[in-house]
């Protein structure tokens, strides 16, 4: 039996449509959807007849189609407007849909895993969270469940494992991992909305959110540490070309975007280009240092050859810097700047939002379908992977 919204009546209808209306509204005035406010629902009256009802729901009909699922999830993990409550009407509405399409899926995922983080303890460890937990948890929103997950399931602990055994954010998402999770929502076809699937879905999103996290930090306590080691070798800017920074990025200035970037990832995970560039910006500080795929490459092709000792600096001499061979895909004709590479990082987490005329159309560029997340994480508040977050380590 797949949950669904009970919609029969009129009075329910409007009910439904009193509450989404100001999360949708608000959406709209977030990414300058062009959609005229509802007359119906903006008056305010607690009961209506049947076509004003039929007006709101085609109004709600409309703003299904034109929210993107990237959008719906940039919205809810970083505004304060919504809470745990109109999670769960979002989620009611959408699993009482009688038609389902894909985006609609990714819809109900990320609301299932959304819902769940948010009411998770701090303390909580991947060991409890078996299915029988997050039944309970879910059991507001999903109703009493059956616990007989059926085989096909297992695959989603295979995928869980592989994320498991991942050394590093590069590993996670170029490896394969992500795109084996992909692949079972895919295949589960109407499968995805039996109520243990729903569990079993939401269980393995919020478990590889976790996983995602202690990569993340784990790469960023990893790139600050080298960055005090080549200032420790008297080096004070670093060739960051791949990650789409400038050939000869201060150091300083590095490790304060990495410090950001700490709070910024909390927001979304996204496999798109703000990711790529801490991937990338990692790879770089580990080719200056002399390790990674950089320096294996270069091994391979040139004689080993002994590092000369870093004199002592003179006092009017130009500050040291390495050079890395940029990455094809991020080298651009014209030298990028930290601007860019900021502003493209802020498409991901950045909770500051810029002020929106309501219901009208902006400037604002919307963000390509290309880089939409592919597979969300966010985090409540004061939430972390291993009950306390790590600090970064001081030197």
């Amino acid at each position: 039996m797949t949950p669904t919204t009970p919609v029969q009546d009129l009075a329910t209808q409007w009910n439904f449509a009193r509450k989404l209306y100001p999360i949708y509204f608000e959406l709209a005035r977030e990414f300058a959807i062009d959609v005229k406010p509802c007359a119906e629902l903006e008056a305010g009256v607690e009961m209506p007849g049947k076509e004003a009802v039929e007006q709101a729901n085609q109004w709600l009909d409309h703003m299904d189609g034109a929210i993107q699922v990237h959008q719906l999830r940039q919205f809810l993990q970083t505004s304060s407007l919504v809470s745990q409550d109109g999670i769960a009407v979002l989620l009611q509405h959408f699993l009482g849909k009688s038609a389902k399409s894909d985006a609609i899926r990714d819809k109900v995922d990320f609301l299932l895993v959304q819902y769940f983080s948010q009411n998770a303890p701090a303390g909580l460890n991947d060991a409890e969270v078996d299915l029988a937990y997050v039944a309970q948890a879910m059991e507001t929103v999903l109703g009493p469940i059956e616990l007989k997950p059926p085989v096909w399931l297992n695959a989603l602990d295979r995928v869980l494992d592989a994320a498991r055994k991942c050394k590093s954010l590069d590993e996670l998402l170029h490896g394969g991992v992500l795109e084996q999770g992909r692949k079972a929502k895919g295949l589960a076809g109407e499968l995805f909305y039996l109520p243990v699937a729903l569990v079993a879905f939401t269980r393995f999103g919020y478990l590889m959110r976790r996983a995602f996290f202690r990569l993340m930090l784990g790469d960023l306590n990893l790139i600050l540490d080298g960055l005090t080691e080549l200032e420790d070798r008297g080096i004070e800017t670093l060739d960051c070309r791949r990650a789409q920074f400038s050939a000869q990025e201060p150091i300083i200035r590095l490790r304060m975007i990495c410090q950001s970037w700490k709070v910024m990832f909390q927001a979304e995970y996204s496999s798109g280009s703000p990711l790529r560039m801490l991937v990338d910006l990692r790879a770089s500080v580990e080719h200056a240092l002399g390790r990674g795929k950089a320096a294996e490459a270069d091994g391979k092709t040139k004689p080993a050859a002994a590092k000369p000792a870093v004199p002592a600096k003179p006092a009017a001499a130009p500050p040291k810097s390495v050079s890395a061979p940029p990455a094809k895909a991020a080298v651009q004709a014209s030298k990028p700047s930290l601007p860019a590479a900021k502003a493209a990082a802020a498409s991901v987490g950045a909770t500051a939002k810029p002020a929106a005329a309501p219901m009208a159309k902006s400037n604002k560029p919307a963000l390509p379908q290309a880089d939409a997340p592919e597979f969300e994480v966010s985090s409540s508040p004061g939430w972390d992977p291993d009950s306390a977050p790590q600090p970064p380590k001081k030197k």
